[in-house]
């Protein structure tokens, strides 16, 4: 699934293309036609990102909300192709196309795509935990449920009500890089080691909206400075432990963990967090 570096990124790729022009709006699956055709040549005034919802405003107070799930995407393309007078047609099952002379959109596979109202984009901001990468982000407010919690600091992570736009990913080399073992209750945390997660996932997220992929590991873990391949996986990215199992721990040498915590893959590295080091 799509973590809130990818969402964030998307709002920005719309607004370069749309921003504050009218937009032409289609949905050439159908299951978005009525509330395309609402929508047709109205000005877009911009796109947001809270974790992993997408908001895309049109005048009017007309927004579209979208969640990608797990194999949503939204694509964004700037300038016709080579020797092309009009955008090209849209391809496969889109379910949402925003298109002006010489820029499109595609939405595809998306779990979600509704035109809302301001009070329901409210609602929905105000069911999420703060998000790292929005300048509302509040750690004090998610280390006030996490402070109080019996939860694995694992399942934390992860739980959009309490910090938004973390997932699987980020959530696995995070903890690794501060020694944490996934399964520590939150409560077990100190504040300092919460807000040095916090502070780390707003470096590591901001670096992924610039960057389009997920890097984690440190320079002196890199495939350059070890000698070693580069990862090879659909997500992209040098990591630690996420989706590694049983390969050797590029800090310690010792094999990859993983089980499954709330129905997601968990992966840790059992020497460089061990459950027994409750404050690393």
């Amino acid at each position: 699934m799509p973590e809130g570096h990818t969402l964030r990124r998307l709002a920005g790729h719309l607004d370069e293309a749309f921003r504050d022009q009218p937009v032409r709006v289609s949905s050439p699956q159908g299951r978005f036609a009525a509330e395309a055709r609402d929508l047709d040549g109205a000005v877009l005034l911009g796109a947001d990102a809270k974790g992993k919802q997408l908001f895309v405003e049109f005048e009017g107070d007309r927004f579209v909300h979208v969640h990608l799930g797990l194999i949503g995407n939204f694509d964004v393309h700037r300038g016709l192709p080579a020797g092309a007078d009009v955008v090209p047609d849209p391809v496969g099952a889109v379910r949402l196309r925003f298109a002006t002379a010489d820029a499109w959109a595609d939405l595809r596979g998306a779990t979600r795509c509704d035109l809302v109202g301001p009070a329901r984009v409210a609602e929905v901001m105000a069911t999420l935990g703060p998000d790292p990468l929005r300048p509302d982000g509040d750690v004090a407010q998610v280390w006030a449920k996490v402070r109080r919690s019996s939860r694995t600091i694992g399942d934390l992570l992860m739980d959009q009500t309490v910090i938004a736009g973390v997932g699987n990913v980020y959530r696995a080399e995070v903890l690794f890089r501060h020694r944490i073992h996934p399964l520590v209750p939150g409560k077990e945390l100190t504040r300092e080691q919460f807000v040095a997660i916090w502070d780390d996932l707003v470096m590591l997220m901001t670096e992924g909206v610039a960057t389009g992929r997920i890097d984690t590991v440190r320079p002196e873990h890199t495939p350059e400075a070890m000698g070693r391949d580069a990862r090879k996986d659909d997500h992209g990215g040098e990591v630690y432990v996420y989706r590694r199992t049983d390969m050797s721990c590029h800090v310690c040498g010792t094999p990859v963990s993983a089980s499954v915590l709330m129905g997601r893959n968990l992966f840790w590295c059992s020497e460089c967090q061990p459950e027994s080091l409750r404050r690393a």
